[in-house]
């Protein structure tokens, strides 16, 4: 349980001082950054997600049906 807890806080960490790092290079302060990520780009990726998903499960429906075999009783 304790190696998962400092596992945790170093994920945290190293997290946080890409942020920052990021937030460094790009001249924007850590805010807009979370800003960007977060409220922008991480909605994008989800919604981005679930298109794709449902057009992936659109598409192998219209595969299946297409090459549906009809038995012969």
């Amino acid at each position: 349980m304790n190696y998962i807890i400092e596992l945790g806080k170093f994920i945290y960490a190293y997290c946080t001082d890409f942020i920052i790092n990021l937030a460094n290079i790009l001249n924007l302060s850590y805010y807009e950054i979370n800003f960007i990520i977060f409220c922008v780009l991480y909605p994008i990726l989800i919604i981005g997600s679930i298109g794709f998903y449902l057009t992936q499960k659109l598409r192998f429906k219209r595969i299946k049906e297409h090459n549906q075999v009809i038995p012969i009783v």
